[in-house]
């Protein structure tokens, strides 16, 4: 058995620890979920999120939606 024959399920969701401009993986993963949309975000496409809010972006419009509804 190698890592694509098993069954990941709820552990193909990373936990992270996000900061400034990096983040840290506290349990592996392969994705992450964008807190505005639901959207399965796979790590090496995750370029957004807010460290004050420790939360996941799909994308810019996402993270300005967010940045909107917090600092409006």
């Amino acid at each position: 058995m190698n890592a694509h024959d098993r069954n990941f399920g709820a552990q193909d969701l990373a936990r992270l620890h996000y900061g400034d401009g990096e983040y840290a993986v506290l349990r592996p993963g392969r994705y992450v979920v964008c807190a505005v949309t639901g959207q399965k975000i796979p790590l090496e496409a995750l370029r957004y999120w807010s460290a004050e809010l420790q939360e996941a972006y799909a994308g810019p419009a996402e993270a300005l939606k967010r940045w909107q509804e917090t600092h409006g």
